[in-house]
């Protein structure tokens, strides 16, 4: 589809500032798995870092890390370190299809996120786990005993007070306060094209997810996505006021008027067919909004907008939402 060639195209402007994000992270962590023993620790020092479970003493240096969310993987790539083993969401691509294909090269995949093989894990000798306390505080007992496991409370919302706790486990704080300065840098850059700060608050904007077995979610402004529109300074729509938790309000497809904005964003989770996605699309009422009228609809990659979560993801978010916003 041409709106698909367009965004890969958008890929090298990304590059351009993942590439500032990692410059300086490949001194310590090779580009490739390291084969060291989990007893090797790094350099052999250790240092404490404070998670959702209590202090947890890590190597200073860890050579085998294995992530076992999305958000971890994206912190671990932004911050040049190449994991030894790492989970799956559901995606027919195995790992996230907007990471780079050589910075995934010989990660072994540990199973799905949610049930993670705890033998594979332990068979990759790890000297270090990141986590979330959301995804598997209840199998923190048997992980902590495999290697040192560095758990955050959630993911999404807070994912760059995450990605600190991530850069202070793998011992890269230096590399993650560059990778936030490129994305200010961005974020600040988006804004200006889109006409300054005024200009881009009167621009209200929605994300929509379509969701194989659910209803359609209208994105509030309590998680990871709503977070880069309110840095760029986005409007957001009155009906994001009334997200349950500030995370969605979630419609059927006799209500998706309800997400009418000046542009609108929206994304697909399983089977196109199943998540009543053709239906909505095609529905007299879908056409009826100005968004649609107007010709700001835009179709993006549900693993990259919503799956995603962190620095690596939002640098192409980025390039999209400025090149879609500035037609």
């Amino acid at each position: 589809m041409s709106s698909m060639l367009r965004r890969r195209g958008l890929l090298a402007g990304s590059l351009v500032l993942t590439a500032a994000m990692t410059l300086s992270a490949c001194g310590t962590n090779d580009d490739t798995p390291s084969s060291d023993s989990a007893a090797s620790g790094g350099a052999g020092g250790k240092h404490t870092v404070k998670t959702a479970m209590g202090d947890v003493e890590v190597p200073d240096a860890p050579k085998r890390v294995v992530v076992l969310d999305t958000a971890e993987l994206d912190s671990a790539i932004t911050l040049g370190v190449k994991p030894v083993g790492a989970t799956h969401t559901g995606t027919a691509s195995g790992f996230l299809n907007y990471l780079p294909k050589d910075k995934l090269e010989g990660i072994a995949d540990v199973g799905e996120m949610m049930t993670p093989n705890l033998e594979a894990i332990a068979a990759l000798e790890p000297d270090l786990i990141l986590t979330s306390k959301i995804r598997h505080g209840d199998k923190y007992a048997e992980l902590k005993k495999i290697a040192p496991t560095v758990m955050t409370e959630t993911t999404g919302e807070p994912w760059k007070e995450n990605f600190r706790i991530h850069a202070d486990a793998l011992g890269k704080k230096a590399e993650a306060t560059k990778a936030v300065a490129a994305y200010e840098a961005r974020t600040a850059k988006v804004t200006e094209a889109l006409g300054g700060k005024e200009k881009a608050a009167a621009t209200e904007v929605n994300v929509v997810r379509f969701i194989e077995g659910a209803d359609i979610r209208i994105y509030g402004k309590k998680n990871y996505i709503s977070t880069i529109l309110a840095d760029v300074g986005l409007g957001r729509p009155a009906i994001t006021d009334k997200a349950k938790d500030g995370f969605s309000y979630d419609v059927s497809p006799e209500k998706i008027d309800l997400a009418d904005a000046e542009a609108v964003f929206h994304s697909t989770y399983g089977d196109p067919e199943k998540a009543k996605q053709k239906q909505t699309l095609d529905s007299a009422l879908w056409k009826s909004m100005n968004a649609v009228k107007n010709n700001k609809v835009f179709s993006v990659d549900d693993e990259l907008w919503i799956q995603g979560i962190g620095y690596t993801a939002a640098a192409q978010i980025l390039d999209e939402l400025e090149a879609d916003l500035t037609k």
